[in-house]
């Protein structure tokens, strides 16, 4: 008979090979594709004999996808325009599996379980939850709370609940460096560590964990976005923890967001979705007021713990020396906290020494050459590296454009520079930085987190990878050194993203019963954001950028998507965005911006323009864009790149 089978490659549709056996949907097959032999899964099947010569499969491999995977992979093809086989792809993320047996378990030893008293806001709270889980239909919920109301500990009594009755729950972290010390409060709480799904996972771990899946031996799976895609049997619970955070956006290939699709995929399952976040997102408020989402709330910090005291440092008044960028008022309260035997923590977003490296005499910037951006100075490796396409340069000793020697200079901070800052001003302080350049495995970001807890840290200077999270009862300091950094550019959700970020971090400090202070440094004192930070008043803020966002039709009250024309030739690329601007389809619900060079206009040795399709809410933009893309077929030499609710806009 003839079978068709979906392959893990960029094709929409299955490929025809001929079985002497019949395979339901899902079967995992082995299959012949050119040189190669890939492992596939059966989409349809079809008895009658083939009516021309196909390969033969080559055989089965161990299990069968559940029906709501291929449902899945049907939905977010259709919603993101990626074909199917690159959905599949991310669904069969380990075809080593099927070759050789694991050799890692995928769960760990049982530990005798200890369960926490849960505060009465806690209880009432987990009960909602565990009530829709008994309920056994599909619901979404907002679960809200300030830093250190104890969200964490709400949605562990649901997984409770669930592995006394049955089904499986995926916990999803946008970041690995989350993990750790989740992990720890997770195996105290239930006796073992849950399955782990990340990049960062060994490949032998991995394995193990995808073929329990497939037999349902897995009851609790923590991991990355890219989790959303394994094989669950019987995926019960869902939970999307920081929900807000840009980290569950995946960029490149397949584009789509980890939250959106978890709604989805819940959905699917008929399952429980809870979104947790102190700070949730625009789009997750809308749909809590809209009635699509369940709301509930934790008001305060567990165990009486107060919100910490936030002042803002006006640096228009301030009088730095050159080169410096820690005010007298942040030296001050440094000094003060680790007097008092306690830790602080200094946040800033720019990674490395020094985010631009100029000539003082002709002012010669040092670019990328594969990208138009600036390469960043980093002191520790001698090296200038580009955070997009990762090249390496090293500091010219003479500068290319006016033959001047040793007349490059560092300008502006990034961490490392604010590491030599703090021992300059306090020598005697223990120093920890905490970065994505430092903390490269889960073995790392262990062993920081185990120092800090012992206080063998006692300023802790890093980027967002320390920003949520966390919990570190002696750290009562937190110091925002450049509260502005993410307010520039084109990016509509700036405001919103600073927000959420700034609010993370400074939620660091003064969890437990010493109430914490933060200091925020700024040139916009009077920013909404700003004085939305120093009061606490999160409900203002994404007042006026709700009514900013409405007023011009932006997410989440219009839908958006992101075309990027990439290529090699700027010629090519630019006229085949204006051919793609001339046949775009008027639609009365519809409105195209640009072409215009992307803001990054060249990375990693492509030329980029955009284009910016804009749809009002009620109208999905998806058959607008297959039937104008039909119209203008591209040339072989440039990409096009479909990002269906852009979250970033380089």
């Amino acid at each position: 008979m003839r079978v068709s089978i979906l392959l893990p490659r960029p094709f929409n549709d299955p490929f025809d090979y001929e079985s002497a056996e019949d395979f339901p949907p899902g079967t995992i097959i082995k299959v012949p594709f050119g040189r190669q032999e890939l492992y596939g899964v059966v989409w349809t099947r079809n008895e009658t004999a083939p009516s021309q010569t196909l390969k033969a499969i080559k055989g089965a491999g161990e299990g069968q996808l559940p029906g709501v995977s291929l449902q899945f992979i049907d939905w977010v093809s259709d919603y993101t325009l990626a074909p199917r086989g690159q959905i599949l792809k991310m669904v069969l993320a380990v075809p080593e599996a099927f070759e050789a047996p694991p050799k890692a378990r995928a769960v760990a030893e049982i530990k005798p379980p200890e369960k926490p008293l849960l505060s009465p806001d806690q209880q009432q709270t987990a009960d909602r939850l565990i009530g829709s889980l008994e309920g056994k239909k599909f619901q979404t919920f907002l679960l809200e709370g300030v830093t250190g109301s104890g969200k964490t500990e709400v949605y562990f009594e649901a997984i409770d609940h669930l592995l006394q009755t049955e089904g499986q729950a995926l916990v999803m972290l946008p970041e690995i460096a989350l993990s750790a010390q989740w992990l720890q409060r997770f195996e105290t709480r239930f006796g073992f560590r849950p399955a782990l799904w990340h990049s960062a996972v060994p490949l032998a771990q991995r394995k193990a964990t995808f073929l329990a899946l497939l037999k349902g031996e897995v009851r609790v799976v923590v991991g990355a976005r890219s989790a959303l895609f394994l094989p669950f049997t019987n995926l019960k619970l869902l939970i999307v923890d920081e929900e807000h955070d840009g980290s569950y956006k995946q960029e490149e290939g397949a584009i789509y967001h980890g939250r959106d699709m978890a709604v989805v995929r819940a959905r699917l399952n008929q399952a429980t979705c809870v979104l947790a976040s102190a700070t949730p997102s625009l789009e997750t408020s809308v749909n809590v007021e809209a009635g699509k989402y369940q709301h509930l709330h934790l008001p305060s910090r567990f165990g009486g713990a107060q919100m910490p005291d936030v002042q803002i440092v006006d640096l228009r008044s301030v009088k730095m020396p050159s080169q410096t960028w820690i005010s007298p008022a942040l030296k001050k309260a440094l000094t003060e906290t680790l007097e008092r035997g306690e830790q602080a923590m200094l946040f800033l977003n720019r990674r490395g020494y020094a985010p631009l490296t100029l000539c003082h005499a002709c002012g010669n910037r040092i670019m990328c050459p594969q990208c138009s951006i600036s390469l960043v100075h980093h002191k520790a490796h001698g090296k200038l590296i580009c955070h997009h396409c990762g090249h390496l340069g090293v500091v010219p000793s003479v500068c290319p454009t006016c033959q001047e020697a040793d007349t490059y200079t560092a300008i502006g901070p990034g961490v490392e520079r604010i590491l030599e800052e703090v021992q300059t001003l306090l020598p005697e302080a223990r120093c920890a930085l905490l970065t994505s350049d430092h903390l490269t495995t889960p073995k790392k970001i262990e062993a920081c987190v185990a120092s800090i807890q012992n206080h063998e840290v006692d300023i802790l200077i890093g980027t967002q990878i320390m920003a949520k999270g966390h919990h570190f009862p002696l750290l009562t300091l937190v110091g925002i050194v450049d509260g502005d950094s993410a307010l520039s550019g084109s990016d509509l959700r700036a405001a919103e993203k600073s927000f959420h970020l700034l609010h993370q971090v400074s939620g660091r400090s003064g969890r437990e019963d010493k109430r914490g202070q933060v200091l925020i440094q700024t040139y916009l004192p009077d920013h909404p954001l700003m004085q939305a930070l120093k009061h606490q008043d999160q409900s203002q803020f994404f007042a006026l950028e709700a009514e900013q966002r409405q007023l011009h039709g932006f997410p989440p009250y219009g839908r958006l998507v992101g075309l990027i024309l990439s290529g090699k030739k700027e010629a090519e690329v630019q006229s085949t965005a204006r051919l793609l601007a001339r046949v775009f389809p008027q639609h009365p619900k519809a409105e195209l911006l640009g072409p215009t060079p992307a803001p990054l206009s060249y990375l990693r040795g492509n030329h980029r323009w955009r284009l910016l399709l804009k749809t009002t809410k009620d109208y999905p933009p998806q058959a607008l864009l297959r039937v104008w893309l039909q119209k203008a077929p591209l040339p072989p030499s440039v990409k096009l790149q479909i990002d269906v609710d852009p979250y970033s806009f380089f």
